[in-house]
């Protein structure tokens, strides 16, 4: 099955428009259609072109077992972002983007192993028996925090094959160490964007939670689509 990408669904969730004129990136001009009122009018028909090119490559990493890391901190796409991680079950970086996720594993690891160890001894009953209440209380504030950080990624094990961002510029730097490992970047790219580093740009509204839900439907469709195919 492929998966259908509708231009009028894309059209009613708002996707065509970009930010104020102002703002615009040059580099996006091949994605902009128009003006009004002062901000850009996304091409939808580069929009639908750049899915139907974008989706068979995460059906394809799918069907190959491996992880696609889903990228969305910004404040009114993070919850949205985690449902459609956790709907494929797909690794997920929604509350803020920490420098070495990707380029420096080991101190990573290194921190997800100390959240792991610490859950294990707080659920077992351990922490709670040779320490005070208000330590304990500590160290469920320390898991907390890991949680924060890592949670969405904890169980991911190994490097991403892919990493899908909702916004590129409010996670450039995810980005950036995607490029640093040849990892490919699927990103959803507004008019204000340098989509030099993004391998797959998805021109379209990122501002609005009803353009990003859509276009996350669709993500989580091929990657479902592509796991029905797993050998």
């Amino acid at each position: 099955m492929t998966v259908e990408v509708d231009i009028k669904a894309l059209l009613e969730s708002g996707a065509h428009f970009g930010h104020k004129t102002s703002r615009w990136h040059p580099k996006m001009a091949p994605y902009i259609h128009s003006k009004r009122q002062g901000g850009h009018i996304i091409n939808l028909e580069k929009t639908v072109e750049a899915l139907e090119k974008a989706l068979p490559e995460l059906s394809k990493i799918a069907a190959s077992g491996k992880k696609i890391l889903f990228v969305g901190t910004k404040k009114q796409l993070k919850d949205i972002t985690k449902t459609a991680a956790e709907s494929v079950n797909m690794p997920y970086v929604t509350v803020r983007w920490v420098g070495g996720i990707l380029t420096n594993v080991e101190t990573v690891n290194r921190q997800i192993k100390k959240l792991k160890d610490l859950e294990r001894r707080m659920a077992s009953g351990e922490l709670e028996a040779r320490y005070s209440k208000l330590e304990v209380q500590r160290y469920q504030e320390e898991i907390d925090l890991l949680n924060e950080r890592y949670g969405g990624i904890k169980e991911m094990n190994e490097q991403p094959a892919a990493i899908i961002v909702v916004d590129a510029v409010q996670d450039k730097n995810a980005i950036k160490e995607a490029k640093t490992l040849n990892i490919p970047v699927f990103a959803v790219a507004d008019t204000n964007v340098d989509p030099t580093n993004i391998d797959y740009v998805i021109p379209a509204n990122d501002d609005a939670v009803k353009s990003v839900q859509l276009l996350l439907d669709y993500f989580t469709a091929a990657i479902k689509d592509g796991e029905t195919k797993k050998a």
